[in-house]
Parts: structure tokens; sequence; C-alpha cells
């Protein structure tokens, strides 16, 4: 396959288009997890290779066919009845051998009311984010799996409207015999079409990660390690009288610090007590650390939990992650195959395991 260098170059220069961390991108909401598996996995991961087209639309290189006419429905709970849902759908096309995946993300934040300086009430809002991608992946040699999604982005404050376009690129890795999976994705390419009004133009959250799984031969068990932001050393928020009160401001000088490093990871496991049943579990440093809170308790900051049913035709998944004093949001989800041509393996194992 000739555009294998292609995608390769593609991923190893992606720094070229982006460096923006700590809130100072646009399309922030990119950066939320799609589907409940990952969720339950901290949020990032790239390398689990399961038959979840959720987890494709995270990553173009787990697209495979074993997805074929899959649809995946997700519905998420947020604070202050916001809501966001999630839709896609995957196809295999044989006489191209290529596999191609739609999905659609929605964030609503209900209802708000707009005003003029004066606070008279002028009417109603209702303010939305929204992106909407096309995926393609195919096969090289017998391990390797790559592809590429083109996102449409959006964003519906009233007066203020911004969209813009964004590339992402994967490659799978899967040694099947020593149950190993490792991928490298560039997320996030790309740049803002329409800017908000009064503003300038603002970069996207660009992000290179990197992530490996491994299946114990003779346990029900997984474990899986991600790197986020590798294009970046330093990603700790930048606010200087925050990070004193919270003792995170020491050593900013460049100097190597255990926490600089272990920002970048996120862990996770997953049991399978019987075929059916998934349980996952996931830890995001960069996420406890910057949503802790001196001098109080911290709860299960950072970390997050989900569980599935998986059977032939059905996987339905329920996963919660915890911000602030234990306070957390839930996510639901449901994938349905349509066709049994493909179809996924006995009662939805792992692609490859």
């Amino acid at each position: 396959m000739r555009s294998t260098p292609i995608i390769l170059s593609i991923l190893f220069s992606s720094t070229l288009f982006a460096q923006t961390i700590g809130g100072s991108s646009v399309f922030n909401f990119l950066k939320i997890p799609n589907t409940p598996q990952l969720t339950a996995l901290g949020g990032t991961n790239v390398s689990v290779t399961s038959a979840d087209v959720g987890l494709a639309v995270n990553n173009p290189a787990l697209l495979t066919k074993e997805m074929h006419t899959q649809m995946n429905a997700v519905f998420n709970s947020f604070y202050a009845g916001i809501n966001a849902y999630h839709l896609s759908f995957a196809y295999r096309h044989e006489k191209l051998e290529t596999n191609f995946a739609w999905g659609l993300t929605y964030f609503d934040y209900g209802k708000i009311s707009e005003t003029d300086p004066s606070g008279n009430i002028l009417g109603l809002v209702r303010p939305n984010d929204w992106v909407m991608q096309l995926s393609a992946s195919r096969s090289y040699l017998q391990k390797w799996n790559y592809g590429a999604s083109f996102k449409f982005i959006s964003s519906n404050y009233g007066i203020y409207r911004a969209n813009g376009v964004a590339l992402d690129v994967g490659v799978l890795y899967t040694d099947t015999a020593n149950l190993f999976s490792a991928s490298l994705v560039a997320k996030n390419m790309g740049y803002q079409l329409k800017k908000y009004a009064g503003t300038e133009a603002e970069e996207l959250p660009f992000d290179l990660q990197l992530g490996m799984t491994k299946k114990l031969k003779n346990a029900p068990l997984s474990f899986s390690f991600a790197a986020h932001h590798l294009h970046q050393f330093d990603i700790r928020y930048n606010d200087t009288v925050f990070n004193n009160e919270n003792s995170f401001g020491i050593n900013r000088d460049g100097k190597f610090t255990f926490d600089k490093v272990f920002r970048h990871f996120v862990f996770a496991a997953q049991i399978f007590p019987v075929p059916q049943i998934e349980v996952s579990l996931g830890y995001n440093h960069l996420r406890r650390q910057e949503l802790n809170i001196s001098n109080t308790t911290n709860g299960l900051n950072g970390f997050s939990m989900g569980v599935g049913l998986l059977v032939k035709k059905l996987q339905v998944r329920y996963a919660r992650t915890h911000y602030q004093n234990n306070t957390g949001y839930n996510q639901l989800g449901l994938n349905l195959q349509l066709n049994e041509h493909f179809g996924l393996g006995k009662f939805g194992e792992r692609i490859g395991w």
C-alpha cells in the first residue's frame, strides 16, 4: 500500500498543525469521549480492539470489517441539564476492501435567556455544539490497519457561531498470537473556517496519542496504557496563582518532574468474568490533578468505571466518570448489529482475540 508511508509521515510531522493546551483552543468539546467504553477506560484509549464502532469514531484505525452494519447510539447526562448524544454507523465495501463509518455527536446546553445590556429578556437561545465525521480504514498485511476521519465541526451560541474542519489519522498494530495491540493517532489536525463574532481564529485541540493493550493469556483480564499530548512535554495548566495555591507551581522552569510526565498517562483495565460481561476501569492523572481542590477531599476524581453486556447482535454499556467530590456523569450506549454477514464473534468477543 503506497498510502502507508504517507500516513506515517503525517503522524510524525503532525506537531506542525497545533500546539494548544489548557483551554487555549477552540471546539474543546471534541475532547469529550463519545462512547461509554472509552469513558470507562479513562477518556483516552486508542488501542483496545473491541468490536465497538464507537471506539472507531475515536480512532479510525480501529474500524474493521467486523463492524459492518453496526450502529452505535449513546446518551450522556452532564451537569445543569446539559445532554450529549452520539450516533455512528459502519459499513464494509468488499470490492474496495475498505471500511467506512459515519458519526454525529451533538451537545445540547438547554435553554438560556437572551437579554439586552439592561437585562430585558429578548427571548431564548438554545446553544449547541456538534461534529459530523466520515471515516475510512484499510488493512495492510496481516497485522496492520490504518485509517482517517474527516470532521466538520460547528458551534452555535446565539449570535456567536463558528465552524471548522479537522482530520484524524491512525495506525494500528495487532499481534493476535501474543494478544497485544498498539496504536498511534494524530487527532484534530485542522483549522477554524468561521470565527466567532469579534474574535480571532483559534487553533483546534490537537493531540498526538499512543496506546498499548495487552491481554493475559490465561486470565480474562487485559491492561491498557495510553499517552496523550506527546507533542508537548509540560501540559500543566499555566495559572500561576492556582498552581502555587495547589503546590503545582514547583519546578515550572523546565526541569524534569514526575508530575509533568505522569500527566500524559491514562491507565485502564478490563475484566471479563464471563464472555458476556465486560467490566472496565480507568484512571486519568491529568484530570485528577486539574480538578482536585486543595484542603478538601477529592474522592474519585480522575477515576472512571463501566460495565457492558455483550451478546451476538447487541452490546449495552454503561459508564460513569468522576469529577469533584464524587460528582460524576453517566453515559449509556447501545450497539446494534444490523447484518449477520460479518457480525461480531461469539458473544461480541474482541477482534483478533
